[in-house]
């Protein structure tokens, strides 16, 4: 069966013709690319019309004819033949000595043609009609189906993207860390149809991506962006995002792969990786709101003027529905904006960045499913958007057709975290094993843990029935686990002092690099309490520092929009590792998110947890310190006796309810209570001080404190 994944293509009816005479026969395996794939040459971007990928019968180049002239396709054919040779054997996996293992064939296909005018036959083929093409087809044979899945990273480009940027990994030993870390990043090469969909497929309008984290969202607005700019170049197009140190990692993303497509840099003048809230000043302070202020003249606010006159915890929302409402005419300065994280932003914002399109509007925006896990995700895009003076939505996902991009692309695969990893998180994260107490919040529809990679193993999911839960073979691929034993992918070990914690994750981090072959950037050190992490990183950094490693403070010790450092292990809080991944992931002081002094407490720091355990790619060590971790060790163990499945009784409506009440209605209490511990507004203030936490990073509920408290003391 061939799939379609639909790019920017000028001849469309020719195009659809195809697409839909290939989908139809079973016979025929693997993905037709339309407007794919673009290639770099000293002449600049090179275009092609449509190509078949196929274990069966290897690259099919389509030269498309729309109506009747022919042109001169024997030199159309010579060209895309030649610049693609040309490509592949650039990749030494698909190379036997001097010859090229990849069979590819060219064939004009021209529908409009009659059918007496051409030779099917002859050294440069042109077909005209659907049975043709499967013929023709189905008569090419390769014998060298082993070479698909390089060949696949070949033209996807994408084991250039992944190690763009990277020092290269030297490695001398096939049993060291650094060594499966190698073949792991081997491994994910290649983009599966969902993620090749996500970064070809453009809609004129409203384009909507949804994943678990781990699914590749960012990576694939990131090639995205560029392959729009190649296609596009006199485009103006901009990204945004919520987490500052993404921005590192979309220049980084972004410059490869138009290099890979075109032979140049970006036009950076063309091509804008903004923050999305931004400020007056030079061009690394810019933010998709700010700009929308200065183009359409309305006021600007930052956050302390926003949370001033709209209100703690409406900053954003109410700056960016000011400038709507001020803007009821607004200019248009974008022709393609994509939004990741779009879970972490107010509708208003997502409007404001449609509002700022010129037609047909192309905004794409990508989130997580569980953007935490009592509030799996955005509204629908009906409600998203709003309605016109009519009462009819603005924005609306139709069922879509075979032969056009999807409007709706759902990324269900895991290409982070192994199975063992994942399902932890989430049962650690829901509380699904937690003793005493159980839930602490849970999903609102059944049918989400479908959605995000689950199957039932055994019982019914339904209200107030026994079901047990399992991760699938095709959402979380075995190759991510199958690389070590499960009791070294997760670690949870107790120790009796914060010394001894940091004692044991010091002389680990030298021994990933020394011995395991891990690069200093492979390792990231989390701590979940972002209102501590300064303080309680200090001593370990230093050890670490005495013996000759370098370690940074993620966005302290440098850029905030930077994560990674070369040769650097990398130390965090939660808000700045979100986003971010590493093959060694060490969690400290974990016994801080096993209890709190209230259900919302206990989901707040277990959404905590979750966050960190995700960030790994490959191991995890989770540390703690005195009995609480010892309850957490215990949850684990339950976890591992289950082997990695949740197994619950579903609760019924009115439990859900429940949970979700509790959670809001504590919170709303909290907010109004003005007494503070002193000893957590001292460490809070010296946070801020230092310039560990920023205002606008804090938890809503650590402002709404912050706010009251200083109120109370006026």
């Amino acid at each position: 069966m061939v799939d379609t994944i639909w790019g920017t293509t000028n001849k469309p009816v020719s195009s659809r013709k195809l697409a839909t005479i290939l989908e139809q026969d079973q016979d025929i395996r693997g993905t037709l690319y339309v407007g794919y794939p673009i290639l770099g040459t000293p002449s600049g971007a090179f275009p092609f019309d449509a190509i078949l990928l196929s274990p069966d019968r290897g690259v099919v180049i389509f030269d498309i004819v729309e109506g009747t002239d022919l042109g001169d396709h024997s030199k159309r054919q010579d060209d895309f033949f030649t610049k693609l040779q040309a490509k592949l054997i650039q990749y030494p996996a698909l190379m036997h000595r001097r010859d090229l293992l990849v069979k590819i064939t060219v064939v004009t296909f021209a529908p409009a043609v009659r059918p007496t005018s051409a030779d099917p036959e002859s050294d440069y083929p042109v077909l005209v009609q659907g049975q043709d093409v499967l013929d023709f087809v189905r008569s090419i044979q390769w014998g060298r189906a082993s070479a698909y899945p390089a060949l696949a990273a070949a033209i996807q480009a994408l084991s250039t993207i992944r190690k763009g940027g990277r020092r290269r990994r030297d490695v001398a030993k096939e049993s060291s860390r650094g060594y499966k870390v190698r073949n792991l990043e081997d491994s994910i090469a290649n983009l599966d149809v969902d993620q090749g969909a996500a970064v070809i497929e453009t809609v004129e309008g409203v384009q909507r991506i949804r994943g678990l984290a781990g699914s590749g969202k960012t990576i694939v607005l990131a090639l995205k962006v560029a392959y729009l700019h190649a296609q596009h170049p006199d485009w103006q197009i901009a990204v945004t995002f919520n987490t500052r140190s993404l921005k590192g990692q979309f220049e980084r993303l972004i410059n490869t792969f138009t290099i890979e497509q075109t032979n140049e840099e970006p036009d950076w003048s063309r091509v804008e990786i903004l923050n999305a809230w931004g400020a007056p000043g030079n061009r690394e302070r810019a933010g998709l709101y700010y700009r929308f202020c200065a183009v359409n003249d309305t006021p600007y606010y930052d956050f302390q003027s926003a949370r001033a006159k709209f209100g703690t915890d409406r900053e954003f929302q109410g700056a960016c529905q000011e400038a709507l409402d001020r803007a009821k005419s607004a200019t248009a300065a974008y022709d393609a904006i994509l939004v990741d994280e779009a879970q972490d932003f107010p509708p208003q914002f997502l409007r404001l960045c449609r509002l700022f399109l010129r037609p047909p509007q192309r905004l794409v925006y990508a989130y997580d499913e569980l953007q935490s896990l009592t509030n799996v995700s955005l509204p629908p895009p009906e409600e998203l958007f709003g309605t016109d003076s009519d009462g009819r939505p603005l924005v609306s996902f139709g069922a879509g057709s075979v032969a056009e991009p999807k409007q709706d692309i759902i990324l269900e695969r895991c290409y982070r975290n192994p199975r063992p990893i994942l399902a932890t998180a989430h049962a650690l994260g829901f509380g699904i094993y937690r003793s005493p107490g159980g839930l602490v919040q849970f999903f609102d529809q059944h049918s989400l843990w479908l959605e995000v990679g689950y199957r039932v193993h055994r019982g019914e999911l339904e209200d107030n029935h026994f079901v047990s839960l399992e991760r699938t073979d095709e959402t979380s691929p075995r190759f991510l686990e199958s690389h070590s034993p499960t009791s070294d992918l997760l670690v949870f070990k107790r120790f009796g002092s914060p010394e001894e914690q940091d004692e044991w994750l010091v002389n680990e981090i030298i021994n990933n690099i020394e011995n395991d072959e891990l690069l200093p950037d492979d390792v990231i050190v989390i701590n979940p309490d972002p209102l501590k992490t300064r303080k309680a990183v200090a001593s370990a950094r230093a050890m670490l520092f005495a013996k000759g490693f370098n370690t940074s403070l993620a966005g302290v010790s440098g850029s905030p929009d930077i994560f990674f450092e070369a040769d650097t292990v990398t130390f965090t809080g939660i808000f700045r590792a979100k986003g971010n991944e590493a093959s060694m992931v060490y969690v400290i002081n974990a016994q801080d998110c096993f209890g709190g002094y209230s259900p919302a407490a206990i989901a707040r720091i277990r959404n905590q947890l979750f966050t960190a355990i995700t960030r790994s790619k490959a191991w995890v060590r989770v540390l703690g310190v005195g009995p609480m971790m010892d309850s957490l060790i215990d949850e684990y163990q339950e976890i591992v006796r289950r082997d990695f499945r949740l197994e619950f009784i579903y609760p019924d409506q009115e439990a859900r309810n429940h949970l979700r009440i509790i959670n809001r209605d504590i919170s709303r209490r909290r907010s109004r209570r003005r007494a503070r511990d002193v000893a957590e507004l001292k460490g809070l203030l010296e946070a801020i001080a230092v310039g560990d936490v920023e205002i606008e990073d804090l938890p809503a509920e650590t402002r709404r404190r912050l706010t009251n408290l200083f109120r109370g003391n006026q």
